[in-house]
């Protein structure tokens, strides 16, 4: 396969993430987004959130002339491929909402050539994608649709991208898979060729099956925390067995965020209610049991130093999870905004964030280091598993802090607790009493 022109829309984690790598690959990329300042900041170099690798990446494009930015969407009349990729927003009720979606099939549709194909990688409700090609064909006869549903990791997206295992590529015509198939080609991928709404399912069925896996693993840690066993130990164990596997998503925490996995709850939740027989209630059911998840760092920080009223207490990581800036739909900052309304004194820590990103709650102080956040405190939170937070200094850390009490919500910490606890910390980890 030769040079390609390839557009990208949307320029956010996804977007940014796979313009970056089109370019790379050796193909002419033209990544528009309709916010002019997402644009003017990208043709500095500077993308809109922190991943590592993806600035070197863009500077690297548009130093090689493979990669341009631009606030137009005439730029993708000459693209044999466009990949809208602009990340769905997702409500605070965890439901999506599609209007940029629309918007954008509605820009770009009058303005794409003939026999342009649009691979969607923004997560779409089952039943979207044969709306949006349906739009698309409104214009013009011969366009199309392929729905590619993303699998990307925050911190690794760019290695994911680049060798993803797997490819789902949903279309309902045949001859237009095979086209998409073979653009996905140099990637190496085990390409699965199905139809539109099959791809969306396969998409919520991933999504939905991690969730519930969480939401097992959590049950299991509080159980195992009344009869005495360690879930770290138990979860090792089981991952042994080959039907569960080594990469299971059996750790124990506080539940999942960023609305990713709950999107897709939400929208097999809204299939079965829509149903006649509602025979699916589990997905509805695994939604509102995390809802509450996060409360059991409160709980058990209440346990612990009893009346949270006028305490100090500090938090080491705020984003949704490490190697990553954002704030959105983080579930430590639910934590925080929880607390809070305790009447706690929030002092908190993160080396990545983006503070400009969310609206903190009242009585949260941001600080430069772990060392200054954990000051005066009544005990201390891990809230996402950072590396840094492992190396530091615990003496200097105690030494700090008014009590030495630290809660590990991610076990980040595990390895170091007979050592930590000798140096006079009472270590709590959830899934152990």
């Amino acid at each position: 396969m030769g040079t390609r022109t390839i557009g990208v829309v949307g320029l956010w984690h996804l977007g940014c993430t796979i313009a970056a790598s089109w370019a790379k690959m050796g193909h002419q990329v033209r990544a528009v987004d309709l916010d002019e300042g997402v644009v003017g900041k990208l043709a500095q170099g500077q993308p809109p959130i922190y991943e590592p690798g993806l600035e070197k990446a863009i500077c690297d494009g548009m130093a090689s002339g493979a990669l341009l930015f631009s606030g137009s969407v005439k730029e993708l009349g000459d693209c044999r491929f466009v990949f809208l990729a602009y990340d769905t927003p997702v409500r605070e009720d965890d439901t999506s909402d599609l209007t940029i979606i629309h918007e954008v099939i509605g820009r770009i549709g009058p303005h794409l050539a003939p026999k342009t194909v649009v691979i969607v990688s923004a997560q779409l409700p089952v039943g979207t994608a044969r709306d949006l090609r349906a739009r698309l064909k409104s214009w013009e006869t011969s366009l199309e649709l392929v729905y590619s549903p993303e699998n990307l990791r925050l911190g690794e997206a760019l290695a994911c991208y680049a060798r993803p295992g797997h490819i789902v590529i949903g279309a309902d015509d045949p001859h237009v898979a095979a086209e998409v198939e073979s653009l996905f080609a140099p990637m190496q991928a085990t390409c699965l060729k199905m139809n539109l709404p099959s791809a969306e399912m396969t998409k919520h069925g991933i999504n939905s099956f991690l969730a519930v896996s969480i939401t097992l693993a959590n049950h299991w840690a509080d159980l195992c925390a009344i009869v005495g066993a360690d879930f770290s130990d138990v979860s090792a164990a089981m991952k042994h067995d080959p039907r569960i596997g080594m990469r299971a998503y059996l750790t124990a925490g506080i539940g999942f965020s960023g609305g990713t996995l709950g999107r897709d709850l939400r929208v097999l939740d809204q299939l079965n209610q829509d149903s006649a027989r509602e025979a699916a209630p589990l997905f509805g059911e695994v939604w509102r049991y995390n809802q509450a998840r996060s409360q059991v760092v409160r709980r058990r920080c209440q346990e612990t130093i009893g009346s949270l009223n006028g305490r100090t207490i500090a938090l080491l990581g705020i984003t949704y999870k490490p190697g990553t800036s954002t704030l959105r739909r983080s579930l430590p900052l639910e934590v925080a905004e929880d607390l809070a309304k305790h009447g706690v004194c929030l002092r908190a820590y993160d080396p990545k964030a983006d503070w400009s990103e969310a609206t903190l709650p009242t009585g949260l102080s941001v600080y430069r280091s772990a060392y200054e956040a954990v000051t005066g405190a009544d005990m201390a939170v891990l809230l996402t598993e950072w590396p840094e937070f492992l190396e530091l200094d615990y003496s200097r850390m105690k030494a700090a802090m008014s009590s030495p009490i630290l809660f590990d919500t991610k076990g980040l910490l595990k390895s170091r607790v007979i050592e930590l606890e000798g140096m006079g910390f009472r270590i709590l980890l959830i899934g152990r009493s």
